[in-house]
Protein backbone atom coordinates (compact mmCIF):
# COMPACT_ATOMS: atom_id res chain seq x y z
CA UNK A 1 0.00 0.00 0.00
CA UNK A 2 1.45 3.27 -1.05
CA UNK A 3 1.16 6.24 0.54
CA UNK A 4 0.48 9.81 -0.30
CA UNK A 5 1.15 12.69 1.96
CA UNK A 6 -0.01 16.10 2.11
CA UNK A 7 1.91 18.95 3.51
CA UNK A 8 0.11 22.77 3.98
CA UNK A 9 3.65 24.97 3.59
CA UNK A 10 3.75 27.53 7.25
CA UNK A 11 0.79 26.60 8.26
CA UNK A 12 0.31 28.26 11.41
CA UNK A 13 0.39 31.28 9.33
CA UNK A 14 -2.12 29.96 7.25
CA UNK A 15 -4.62 29.10 10.17
CA UNK A 16 -3.81 32.73 11.82
CA UNK A 17 -5.03 34.73 8.51
CA UNK A 18 -8.32 32.17 8.20
CA UNK A 19 -8.93 33.19 11.47
CA UNK A 20 -8.17 36.98 11.42
CA UNK A 21 -10.62 36.88 7.69
CA UNK A 22 -13.02 35.05 9.82
CA UNK A 23 -13.12 37.58 12.27
CA UNK A 24 -13.06 40.42 10.21
CA UNK A 25 -15.72 39.12 8.13
CA UNK A 26 -17.73 38.03 11.53
CA UNK A 27 -17.48 42.03 12.58
CA UNK A 28 -18.86 43.09 9.40
CA UNK A 29 -16.26 46.14 9.35
CA UNK A 30 -12.35 46.47 8.11
CA UNK A 31 -11.33 45.84 4.94
CA UNK A 32 -10.50 42.48 3.51
CA UNK A 33 -7.43 40.76 4.83
CA UNK A 34 -4.66 39.80 2.25
CA UNK A 35 -3.92 36.05 2.55
CA UNK A 36 -0.54 36.33 0.71
CA UNK A 37 0.28 39.52 2.96
CA UNK A 38 3.87 39.29 4.81
CA UNK A 39 2.89 37.19 7.94
CA UNK A 40 4.64 35.43 10.68
CA UNK A 41 3.86 33.70 13.89
CA UNK A 42 5.52 34.96 17.41
CA UNK A 43 6.25 32.59 20.90
CA UNK A 44 8.17 34.99 23.56
CA UNK A 45 8.58 37.82 20.72
CA UNK A 46 10.40 35.35 18.56
CA UNK A 47 9.77 33.94 15.09
CA UNK A 48 7.96 30.53 14.68
CA UNK A 49 6.76 30.71 11.54
CA UNK A 50 6.74 32.83 8.17
CA UNK A 51 5.28 33.12 4.82
CA UNK A 52 6.78 33.23 1.41
CA UNK A 53 5.97 36.85 1.63
CA UNK A 54 7.84 37.25 4.48
CA UNK A 55 10.65 35.39 3.95
CA UNK A 56 10.88 37.60 0.57
CA UNK A 57 11.60 40.42 3.13
CA UNK A 58 14.25 39.12 4.55
CA UNK A 59 12.05 37.69 7.54
CA UNK A 60 13.62 34.15 9.33
CA UNK A 61 12.97 31.79 11.77
CA UNK A 62 14.06 32.42 15.20
CA UNK A 63 14.58 36.30 14.67
CA UNK A 64 13.63 38.89 17.42
CA UNK A 65 9.97 40.57 16.74
CA UNK A 66 11.65 44.17 16.36
CA UNK A 67 14.56 42.63 13.60
CA UNK A 68 11.37 41.31 11.96
CA UNK A 69 9.56 44.05 11.73
CA UNK A 70 12.62 46.49 10.80
CA UNK A 71 12.72 43.94 7.39
CA UNK A 72 9.35 43.89 6.86
CA UNK A 73 7.14 47.23 8.65
CA UNK A 74 4.00 46.24 6.93
CA UNK A 75 4.54 42.52 8.19
CA UNK A 76 1.23 40.91 10.39
CA UNK A 77 2.14 39.53 13.66
CA UNK A 78 0.22 36.43 15.05
CA UNK A 79 -0.03 34.90 18.15
CA UNK A 80 1.48 31.15 17.99
CA UNK A 81 -2.01 29.14 19.04
CA UNK A 82 -1.71 24.93 18.65
CA UNK A 83 -5.52 25.03 19.00
CA UNK A 84 -6.15 27.30 16.36
CA UNK A 85 -4.08 25.74 13.94
CA UNK A 86 -5.60 21.90 15.04
CA UNK A 87 -9.02 23.85 14.59
CA UNK A 88 -8.57 24.67 11.01
CA UNK A 89 -7.10 21.74 10.10
CA UNK A 90 -10.65 20.21 10.30
CA UNK A 91 -11.67 21.40 7.52
CA UNK A 92 -8.92 20.31 5.05
CA UNK A 93 -9.18 16.85 6.87
CA UNK A 94 -12.96 16.53 6.09
CA UNK A 95 -12.29 17.39 2.28
CA UNK A 96 -9.73 15.19 2.35
CA UNK A 97 -11.95 12.34 3.59
CA UNK A 98 -14.94 13.30 1.11
CA UNK A 99 -12.15 11.63 -1.76
CA UNK A 100 -10.07 9.23 -0.17
CA UNK A 101 -11.53 7.93 3.00
CA UNK A 102 -8.34 6.74 5.49
CA UNK A 103 -7.01 10.03 6.84
CA UNK A 104 -4.09 10.06 9.02
CA UNK A 105 -3.63 13.28 10.68
CA UNK A 106 0.12 13.79 11.64
CA UNK A 107 0.24 17.36 12.51
CA UNK A 108 -1.36 20.32 11.95
CA UNK A 109 -0.55 21.27 8.26
CA UNK A 110 0.56 17.40 7.87
CA UNK A 111 -1.50 14.55 6.98
CA UNK A 112 -1.40 11.13 5.47
CA UNK A 113 -3.78 9.15 3.55
CA UNK A 114 -3.60 5.81 1.50
CA UNK A 115 -2.53 6.76 -1.90
CA UNK A 116 -5.10 6.44 -4.31
CA UNK A 117 -5.11 4.01 -7.13
CA UNK A 118 -6.20 4.29 -11.23
CA UNK A 119 -10.02 5.32 -10.17
CA UNK A 120 -8.79 9.16 -10.67
CA UNK A 121 -6.48 8.81 -13.47
CA UNK A 122 -7.45 10.98 -16.70
CA UNK A 123 -5.98 13.10 -18.70
CA UNK A 124 -2.39 11.36 -18.93
CA UNK A 125 -2.12 11.55 -15.43
CA UNK A 126 -1.90 8.58 -13.44
CA UNK A 127 -3.90 7.91 -9.95
CA UNK A 128 -1.88 10.07 -7.49
CA UNK A 129 -1.32 12.91 -9.50
CA UNK A 130 -4.97 13.54 -10.51
CA UNK A 131 -6.17 12.82 -7.30
CA UNK A 132 -3.60 15.46 -5.51
CA UNK A 133 -5.30 17.53 -8.58
CA UNK A 134 -8.74 16.99 -7.11
CA UNK A 135 -7.69 17.42 -3.74
CA UNK A 136 -5.92 20.60 -4.55
CA UNK A 137 -8.69 22.09 -6.83
CA UNK A 138 -11.43 21.64 -3.54
CA UNK A 139 -8.81 22.99 -1.11
CA UNK A 140 -8.50 25.69 -2.90
CA UNK A 141 -12.35 26.66 -3.09
CA UNK A 142 -12.42 25.83 1.56
CA UNK A 143 -9.29 29.02 0.92
CA UNK A 144 -5.85 26.66 1.62
CA UNK A 145 -3.98 27.89 -1.50
CA UNK A 146 -0.36 26.02 -0.76
CA UNK A 147 -1.13 22.38 -0.39
CA UNK A 148 1.55 20.30 -1.73
CA UNK A 149 1.41 16.73 -2.05
CA UNK A 150 3.99 13.44 -2.35
CA UNK A 151 3.49 10.08 -3.48
CA UNK A 152 5.68 7.00 -2.18
CA UNK A 153 5.93 3.66 -0.67
CA UNK A 154 6.74 4.61 2.75
CA UNK A 155 5.21 7.09 4.69
CA UNK A 156 8.98 9.19 5.42
CA UNK A 157 9.76 9.02 1.97
CA UNK A 158 6.16 10.37 0.59
CA UNK A 159 6.41 13.56 3.32
CA UNK A 160 10.23 14.77 1.99
CA UNK A 161 8.42 14.01 -1.51
CA UNK A 162 5.80 16.74 -0.70
CA UNK A 163 8.24 18.57 0.96
CA UNK A 164 10.03 19.00 -3.08
CA UNK A 165 7.18 19.39 -4.69
CA UNK A 166 5.96 22.60 -6.75
CA UNK A 167 2.31 24.63 -4.93
CA UNK A 168 -0.42 22.38 -5.76
CA UNK A 169 1.68 19.78 -7.48
CA UNK A 170 2.57 15.88 -6.38
CA UNK A 171 5.84 14.55 -6.63
CA UNK A 172 5.49 10.78 -6.96
CA UNK A 173 8.40 8.42 -6.03
CA UNK A 174 7.96 4.85 -8.54
CA UNK A 175 7.62 2.17 -6.45
CA UNK A 176 11.17 0.78 -5.23
CA UNK A 177 12.79 3.79 -5.19
CA UNK A 178 12.71 5.61 -2.17
CA UNK A 179 15.95 4.82 -1.10
CA UNK A 180 17.43 6.26 -4.88
CA UNK A 181 15.18 9.41 -4.01
CA UNK A 182 16.50 10.16 -0.64
CA UNK A 183 19.85 9.50 -0.90
CA UNK A 184 20.00 12.18 -3.78
CA UNK A 185 18.35 14.50 -0.56
CA UNK A 186 21.18 16.94 1.31
CA UNK A 187 21.51 16.20 5.05
CA UNK A 188 20.02 19.90 5.69
CA UNK A 189 16.39 18.55 4.86
CA UNK A 190 16.33 16.51 8.38
CA UNK A 191 16.50 20.01 9.94
CA UNK A 192 12.66 19.51 8.99
CA UNK A 193 12.52 16.76 12.00
CA UNK A 194 12.90 18.96 14.21
CA UNK A 195 15.57 19.53 17.25
CA UNK A 196 17.04 15.80 16.56
CA UNK A 197 17.26 16.60 12.99
CA UNK A 198 19.05 20.09 13.41
CA UNK A 199 21.58 18.38 15.48
CA UNK A 200 22.09 15.35 13.23
CA UNK A 201 22.30 17.88 9.98
CA UNK A 202 24.94 19.95 11.63
CA UNK A 203 26.92 17.25 12.67
CA UNK A 204 27.22 15.98 9.30
CA UNK A 205 27.86 18.70 7.90
CA UNK A 206 30.96 19.48 9.89
CA UNK A 207 31.73 16.04 9.58
CA UNK A 208 31.86 16.65 5.35
CA UNK A 209 28.89 14.59 4.82
CA UNK A 210 26.78 16.36 2.56
CA UNK A 211 24.13 14.17 1.04
CA UNK A 212 22.34 11.42 2.42
CA UNK A 213 24.19 9.14 -0.33
CA UNK A 214 27.47 9.98 1.74
CA UNK A 215 25.83 9.23 5.14
CA UNK A 216 24.24 6.12 3.66
CA UNK A 217 27.66 4.71 2.62
CA UNK A 218 28.26 4.30 6.68
CA UNK A 219 28.29 0.66 8.10
CA UNK A 220 25.15 0.17 10.11
CA UNK A 221 27.54 -0.17 13.75
CA UNK A 222 29.28 2.41 13.23
CA UNK A 223 25.33 4.66 12.76
CA UNK A 224 24.41 2.85 15.96
CA UNK A 225 27.61 3.79 17.71
CA UNK A 226 28.06 7.33 16.71
CA UNK A 227 24.44 9.11 15.85
CA UNK A 228 22.03 6.99 18.14
CA UNK A 229 19.18 5.77 17.95
CA UNK A 230 17.35 8.98 15.86
CA UNK A 231 20.57 8.69 13.45
CA UNK A 232 20.35 4.67 12.96
CA UNK A 233 16.48 5.39 11.52
CA UNK A 234 17.36 7.77 9.22
CA UNK A 235 19.61 5.40 7.92
CA UNK A 236 17.54 2.54 7.28
CA UNK A 237 15.52 4.82 6.01
CA UNK A 238 18.41 6.33 3.36
CA UNK A 239 18.94 2.12 2.57
CA UNK A 240 15.09 2.01 1.56
CA UNK A 241 14.11 -0.24 4.56
CA UNK A 242 11.56 1.78 6.11
CA UNK A 243 8.05 0.45 6.31
CA UNK A 244 5.08 2.40 7.71
CA UNK A 245 1.72 1.84 9.10
CA UNK A 246 -0.71 4.84 9.05
CA UNK A 247 -2.89 4.97 12.35
CA UNK A 248 -6.18 6.48 10.19
CA UNK A 249 -8.82 8.12 11.95
CA UNK A 250 -12.04 7.11 12.10
CA UNK A 251 -14.48 10.44 11.89
CA UNK A 252 -16.52 11.13 14.73
CA UNK A 253 -20.31 10.70 14.48
CA UNK A 254 -22.54 13.36 13.91
CA UNK A 255 -24.88 13.38 17.01
CA UNK A 256 -26.32 16.87 17.46
CA UNK A 257 -29.30 17.22 16.43
CA UNK A 258 -31.52 21.35 15.86
CA UNK A 259 -34.81 21.99 14.63
CA UNK A 260 -35.46 25.27 12.89
CA UNK A 261 -38.70 27.14 13.04
CA UNK A 262 -40.30 29.05 10.16
CA UNK A 263 -42.15 31.40 11.20
CA UNK A 264 -40.24 32.01 13.89
CA UNK A 265 -41.94 31.01 17.67
CA UNK A 266 -42.41 33.82 19.94
CA UNK A 267 -44.12 32.02 23.28
CA UNK A 268 -41.57 29.60 25.30
CA UNK A 269 -44.67 27.04 25.34
CA UNK A 270 -45.00 26.41 21.52
CA UNK A 271 -41.06 26.22 21.24
CA UNK A 272 -41.12 23.31 24.47
CA UNK A 273 -43.80 21.29 22.52
CA UNK A 274 -41.89 21.92 19.25
CA UNK A 275 -38.78 20.22 20.32
CA UNK A 276 -40.17 17.13 21.78
CA UNK A 277 -39.71 15.15 18.55
CA UNK A 278 -35.64 16.59 18.33
CA UNK A 279 -35.39 15.38 21.74
CA UNK A 280 -36.48 12.03 20.99
CA UNK A 281 -34.42 11.74 17.58
CA UNK A 282 -31.00 13.29 19.98
CA UNK A 283 -31.49 10.25 22.68
CA UNK A 284 -32.19 7.52 20.15
CA UNK A 285 -29.01 8.42 18.05
CA UNK A 286 -27.15 8.38 21.31
CA UNK A 287 -29.00 4.83 21.78
CA UNK A 288 -28.22 3.62 19.06
CA UNK A 289 -24.52 3.99 19.61
CA UNK A 290 -24.84 2.35 22.83
CA UNK A 291 -24.39 6.01 24.77
CA UNK A 292 -26.16 8.25 26.81
CA UNK A 293 -25.38 11.78 27.16
CA UNK A 294 -24.56 13.34 31.26
CA UNK A 295 -24.30 16.78 29.66
CA UNK A 296 -25.42 18.39 27.07
CA UNK A 297 -25.65 22.11 25.57
CA UNK A 298 -28.41 23.27 24.19
CA UNK A 299 -28.09 26.67 21.95
CA UNK A 300 -31.11 28.76 21.04
CA UNK A 301 -31.55 30.75 18.12
CA UNK A 302 -33.55 34.17 18.34
CA UNK A 303 -34.13 36.95 16.07
CA UNK A 304 -31.74 39.19 17.97
CA UNK A 305 -28.93 36.66 19.80
CA UNK A 306 -28.60 33.46 20.59
CA UNK A 307 -28.67 31.60 24.21
CA UNK A 308 -26.05 29.01 24.63
CA UNK A 309 -25.64 26.98 28.49
CA UNK A 310 -24.19 23.80 29.10
CA UNK A 311 -26.57 21.50 31.09
CA UNK A 312 -25.95 18.45 33.71
CA UNK A 313 -27.67 15.61 34.24
CA UNK A 314 -26.31 13.40 37.71
CA UNK A 315 -27.55 10.15 35.86
CA UNK A 316 -28.36 10.65 32.02
CA UNK A 317 -30.22 12.46 29.79
CA UNK A 318 -34.21 11.78 28.29
CA UNK A 319 -35.93 13.37 26.10
CA UNK A 320 -38.36 14.97 28.54
CA UNK A 321 -35.01 16.11 30.63
CA UNK A 322 -34.13 18.20 27.45
CA UNK A 323 -37.14 19.36 26.90
CA UNK A 324 -37.59 20.87 30.75
CA UNK A 325 -34.04 22.13 30.46
CA UNK A 326 -35.15 24.13 26.91
CA UNK A 327 -38.19 26.00 28.85
CA UNK A 328 -35.99 26.26 31.95
CA UNK A 329 -33.49 28.21 29.81
CA UNK A 330 -36.00 30.26 27.92
CA UNK A 331 -37.59 31.15 31.40
CA UNK A 332 -33.98 32.32 31.91
CA UNK A 333 -33.84 34.46 29.29
CA UNK A 334 -37.06 35.86 30.10
CA UNK A 335 -35.75 36.65 33.44
CA UNK A 336 -33.12 38.40 32.16
CA UNK A 337 -34.61 40.40 29.95
CA UNK A 338 -37.30 41.36 32.13
CA UNK A 339 -40.11 40.34 30.28
CA UNK A 340 -42.55 38.52 31.68
CA UNK A 341 -45.97 39.01 30.37
CA UNK A 342 -48.21 36.44 29.23
CA UNK A 343 -50.63 35.30 26.35
CA UNK A 344 -52.83 33.05 25.24
CA UNK A 345 -49.92 30.20 23.79
CA UNK A 346 -47.97 30.83 26.82
CA UNK A 347 -45.15 33.16 27.69
CA UNK A 348 -44.16 35.51 25.72
CA UNK A 349 -40.29 35.94 24.97
CA UNK A 350 -38.07 38.75 24.40
CA UNK A 351 -37.17 37.77 20.26
CA UNK A 352 -38.91 34.53 18.55
CA UNK A 353 -36.83 31.72 18.52
CA UNK A 354 -35.32 30.45 15.18
CA UNK A 355 -33.34 26.99 16.11
CA UNK A 356 -32.65 25.25 18.53
CA UNK A 357 -29.41 22.84 19.04
CA UNK A 358 -28.56 20.08 21.35
CA UNK A 359 -25.07 19.06 20.87
CA UNK A 360 -23.58 16.09 23.61
CA UNK A 361 -20.72 17.70 25.44
CA UNK A 362 -20.23 14.50 27.34
CA UNK A 363 -21.32 11.10 26.71
CA UNK A 364 -20.62 7.80 28.51
CA UNK A 365 -21.64 4.14 27.58
CA UNK A 366 -25.15 3.15 28.06
CA UNK A 367 -24.24 0.12 30.15
CA UNK A 368 -22.69 2.17 33.20
CA UNK A 369 -25.80 3.43 33.54
CA UNK A 370 -28.36 0.83 33.03
CA UNK A 371 -30.87 -0.51 35.60
CA UNK A 372 -30.19 -3.65 37.61
CA UNK A 373 -30.87 -6.79 36.61
CA UNK A 374 -34.24 -6.38 39.62
CA UNK A 375 -34.80 -2.76 38.27
CA UNK A 376 -33.44 0.70 40.07
CA UNK A 377 -32.26 0.90 43.60
CA UNK A 378 -33.76 3.32 46.14
CA UNK A 379 -30.77 6.03 44.82
CA UNK A 380 -31.69 5.95 40.86
CA UNK A 381 -35.83 6.13 42.42
CA UNK A 382 -34.54 9.51 44.46
CA UNK A 383 -33.07 10.35 41.35
CA UNK A 384 -35.97 10.21 39.47
CA UNK A 385 -38.09 11.42 41.89
CA UNK A 386 -36.46 14.69 42.14
CA UNK A 387 -36.18 14.91 38.40
CA UNK A 388 -40.20 15.35 38.79
CA UNK A 389 -40.57 17.68 41.31
CA UNK A 390 -37.76 19.82 39.71
CA UNK A 391 -39.83 19.49 36.51
CA UNK A 392 -42.92 20.77 38.15
CA UNK A 393 -41.49 23.41 40.75
CA UNK A 394 -38.61 24.84 38.21
CA UNK A 395 -34.99 24.61 37.98
CA UNK A 396 -33.76 26.72 41.12
CA UNK A 397 -36.47 25.69 43.26
CA UNK A 398 -34.56 22.26 44.55
CA UNK A 399 -31.31 22.88 45.33
CA UNK A 400 -28.53 20.69 47.24
CA UNK A 401 -25.90 21.45 49.74
CA UNK A 402 -22.38 20.93 48.65
CA UNK A 403 -19.30 21.30 51.14
CA UNK A 404 -16.75 24.20 50.41
CA UNK A 405 -14.62 26.06 52.51
CA UNK A 406 -14.57 27.88 55.23
CA UNK A 407 -14.50 29.73 58.75
CA UNK A 408 -18.08 28.87 60.23
CA UNK A 409 -20.99 26.29 59.70
CA UNK A 410 -22.71 28.70 57.64
CA UNK A 411 -19.71 29.20 55.18
CA UNK A 412 -18.92 25.78 54.69
CA UNK A 413 -21.94 25.12 52.60
CA UNK A 414 -23.13 26.31 49.61
CA UNK A 415 -26.59 25.25 48.00
CA UNK A 416 -26.46 24.58 44.01
CA UNK A 417 -29.55 23.65 41.41
CA UNK A 418 -29.93 19.50 41.40
CA UNK A 419 -28.05 18.10 38.41
CA UNK A 420 -25.47 21.35 38.19
CA UNK A 421 -21.63 21.05 38.83
CA UNK A 422 -20.68 23.46 41.60
CA UNK A 423 -18.32 26.25 40.18
CA UNK A 424 -16.75 29.34 42.23
CA UNK A 425 -16.49 27.71 45.67
CA UNK A 426 -13.60 27.68 48.39
CA UNK A 427 -11.41 25.57 48.33
CA UNK A 428 -11.82 22.49 51.41
CA UNK A 429 -7.99 21.97 51.58
CA UNK A 430 -7.07 25.52 52.47
CA UNK A 431 -5.86 26.15 56.34
CA UNK A 432 -8.96 28.58 57.22
CA UNK A 433 -7.75 29.60 60.64
CA UNK A 434 -10.86 30.73 63.15
CA UNK A 435 -12.40 27.11 62.07
CA UNK A 436 -13.95 25.11 64.13
CA UNK A 437 -12.97 21.58 65.11
CA UNK A 438 -14.96 18.58 63.94
CA UNK A 439 -17.33 17.09 64.26
CA UNK A 440 -19.41 19.35 61.75
CA UNK A 441 -22.81 20.22 62.72
CA UNK A 442 -25.87 18.83 61.88
CA UNK A 443 -27.89 21.17 62.09
CA UNK A 444 -27.13 24.93 60.65
CA UNK A 445 -29.75 27.68 60.96
CA UNK A 446 -30.31 29.56 58.10
CA UNK A 447 -31.08 32.88 60.61
CA UNK A 448 -28.57 32.70 63.27
CA UNK A 449 -30.74 32.69 66.49
CA UNK A 450 -30.51 34.87 69.29
CA UNK A 451 -28.60 34.10 72.56
CA UNK A 452 -27.06 35.27 75.87
CA UNK A 453 -24.05 33.99 77.94
CA UNK A 454 -23.32 35.06 80.88
CA UNK A 455 -20.88 33.94 83.76
CA UNK A 456 -21.64 33.01 87.53
CA UNK A 457 -21.90 36.21 88.31
CA UNK A 458 -24.75 37.21 86.15
CA UNK A 459 -22.66 39.20 84.01
CA UNK A 460 -22.30 39.07 80.29
CA UNK A 461 -19.34 36.88 78.46
CA UNK A 462 -17.26 38.59 76.04
CA UNK A 463 -14.01 38.50 74.41
CA UNK A 464 -10.76 40.84 74.34
CA UNK A 465 -8.98 42.02 71.44
CA UNK A 466 -6.57 39.30 72.57
CA UNK A 467 -8.68 35.95 72.59
CA UNK A 468 -9.17 35.86 76.42
CA UNK A 469 -12.93 35.38 77.80
CA UNK A 470 -14.04 37.68 80.42
CA UNK A 471 -15.54 35.00 82.53
CA UNK A 472 -16.60 31.49 82.61
CA UNK A 473 -19.77 30.53 80.46
CA UNK A 474 -22.18 29.38 83.42
CA UNK A 475 -25.35 29.91 81.79
CA UNK A 476 -26.89 30.30 77.97
CA UNK A 477 -30.26 31.91 77.11
CA UNK A 478 -31.87 30.62 73.81
CA UNK A 479 -35.35 31.65 72.87
CA UNK A 480 -36.11 33.16 76.35
CA UNK A 481 -35.32 29.43 77.82
CA UNK A 482 -31.74 29.92 80.42
CA UNK A 483 -30.16 26.61 80.84
CA UNK A 484 -27.27 25.65 82.82
CA UNK A 485 -23.48 24.93 80.39
CA UNK A 486 -22.28 21.97 81.50
CA UNK A 487 -19.30 22.08 79.62
CA UNK A 488 -18.04 24.61 76.90
CA UNK A 489 -14.77 24.71 74.41
CA UNK A 490 -13.64 27.76 73.02
CA UNK A 491 -13.06 30.54 71.84
CA UNK A 492 -11.93 30.27 68.01
CA UNK A 493 -11.47 34.03 67.28
CA UNK A 494 -11.33 35.05 64.17
CA UNK A 495 -10.94 38.86 62.93
CA UNK A 496 -12.59 38.87 58.92
CA UNK A 497 -14.28 41.38 57.34
CA UNK A 498 -12.29 43.94 58.95
CA UNK A 499 -11.81 46.17 55.75
CA UNK A 500 -15.22 46.76 55.08
CA UNK A 501 -15.78 48.09 58.56
CA UNK A 502 -13.23 50.45 58.28
CA UNK A 503 -13.76 51.39 55.34
CA UNK A 504 -17.80 52.05 55.94
CA UNK A 505 -18.75 49.34 53.20
CA UNK A 506 -22.55 48.65 53.84
CA UNK A 507 -22.16 44.88 52.74
CA UNK A 508 -20.03 45.03 55.72
CA UNK A 509 -23.32 43.52 57.57
CA UNK A 510 -22.91 41.36 60.82
CA UNK A 511 -19.77 39.26 59.59
CA UNK A 512 -17.68 42.52 59.57
CA UNK A 513 -15.10 42.89 62.76
CA UNK A 514 -14.53 40.81 65.65
CA UNK A 515 -15.81 37.86 66.49
CA UNK A 516 -15.27 34.15 68.27
CA UNK A 517 -17.23 30.78 68.47
CA UNK A 518 -17.55 28.32 71.06
CA UNK A 519 -18.72 25.01 71.67
CA UNK A 520 -21.35 24.54 74.69
CA UNK A 521 -23.33 21.64 76.15
CA UNK A 522 -26.13 22.27 78.00
CA UNK A 523 -27.13 20.27 81.05
CA UNK A 524 -30.21 19.29 79.04
CA UNK A 525 -27.85 17.23 76.58
CA UNK A 526 -28.19 19.63 74.31
CA UNK A 527 -25.16 20.95 72.42
CA UNK A 528 -24.77 24.27 70.51
CA UNK A 529 -22.50 26.35 68.11
CA UNK A 530 -21.94 30.18 69.34
CA UNK A 531 -20.82 32.68 67.92
CA UNK A 532 -19.87 36.47 69.79
CA UNK A 533 -19.58 39.12 68.18
CA UNK A 534 -17.99 42.55 68.97
CA UNK A 535 -19.33 44.83 70.58
CA UNK A 536 -20.92 42.36 72.85
CA UNK A 537 -23.50 40.27 71.08
CA UNK A 538 -24.36 36.46 71.27
CA UNK A 539 -25.92 34.51 68.40
CA UNK A 540 -26.00 30.59 67.56
CA UNK A 541 -24.81 29.49 64.20
CA UNK A 542 -25.86 25.50 65.00
CA UNK A 543 -26.95 22.68 67.06
CA UNK A 544 -25.05 19.22 67.79
CA UNK A 545 -28.19 16.58 67.38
Amino acid sequence: MRTMVLWCPDWSVTAGMLELADSSAGAGAGPDVDAAAPAVVLANNVVVVCNAAARAEGVRRGQRRRDAQARCPDVVLLAANPDRDARWFEPVLAVVEEVRPGVAPLRPGLLAVPAPGRYFARGGLDGEEAAAAVLAERLVRAGVWDSRFGAADDLYTAERAARQASPQACLSISSGGSGEFLRGLPVTVLADDGPEGAELAGLLRRLGLMLLADFARLGAGEVANRFGSYGTDVWRRVQGRETTRLASRTPPPELACEISFEPPLESAEAVTFSVRTTAERFVVGLADRQLVATSVRIEAEFEEGVSTRTWLHPRCFTSRDLVDRVHWQLQAGMASSGLRSRKSTGETIASAVTVVRFLPDVVEPAGDHADGLWGGGAEEQVVRGVARVQAMVGYDAVRIPVLQGGRGAADRQALVPWGERPVGLRPVDRPWPGRIPGPAPSRVFAAPLEAEVVDEAAVPVAVTPRGLVTGEPWRIRIDRHWCPIASWAGPWPIDEGWWLASAGSSGAGSAAGRAARFQVVGVDGRAWLLCWRSPGSWEVEAAYD
